[in-house]
């Protein structure tokens, strides 16, 4: 924390930054460890639609207003998400990365509703929260790739059923079978 906090005063005053004071800033900027005010956070809030189930328009995704808040947040969190690219490792080290990998994107979720602290891989996923479909958030895994049903949406990096489309994180109204994936599902969620 020391670290981050010096590092943000050098940013702050550009005079200091010199030598191998600028290639320390320089490593805290490019590995993604940046002090807590420069950094995106988590929606407290977006839009909603009335009901029980998420509705997806022109690719943003609107929470249920009778959803838990986090699972409203959730969304709120995956919709930040939908401009970023594919990026293999993406999301592992820190939450605010340039691009997210599957489980990048699903732990970026997750830590957006506040249900987890740290990014986990899809092998971690297949151990996360309890066992089987939740009733608002599930999350299907196995080691290489996950994905999340999320009030009804999926958010997936990979299209699927078709090879038209870009990997990267998205919401998407097609069904995917959660065939060879373990389902787990957030505590009460």
């Amino acid at each position: 924390m020391r670290q981050a906090r010096l590092a943000w005063q050098q940013l702050r005053n550009p005079s200091m930054v010199t030598g191998f004071r600028f290639a320390f800033v320089l490593n805290f900027v490019l590995l993604g460890i940046v002090p807590r005010g420069l950094t995106n956070s988590f929606p407290s809030n977006g839009p909603t639609v009335p009901g029980r189930y998420a509705r997806l328009r022109r690719d943003v995704a609107y929470a249920p207003a009778k959803a838990p808040l986090p699972v409203k947040r959730a969304i709120w969190a995956a919709n930040q998400l939908r401009a970023k690219p594919y990026r293999w490792g993406g999301g592992h080290a820190t939450f605010f990365d340039l691009g997210y990998d599957c489980s990048g994107t699903i732990s970026y979720v997750l830590a957006g509703a506040g249900l987890i602290a740290s990014p986990m891989c899809s092998k971690e996923l297949r151990n996360f929260g309890e066992h089987g479909r939740g009733r608002w958030i599930t999350i299907y895994a196995r080691n290489g790739h996950a994905f999340a049903v999320i009030a009804g949406l999926r958010l997936d990096t990979t299209a699927w059923n078709t090879r038209s489309e870009r990997e990267a994180p998205r919401w998407q109204l097609n069904y995917r079978p959660p065939k060879g994936f373990e389902s787990r599902h957030p505590r009460g969620l």
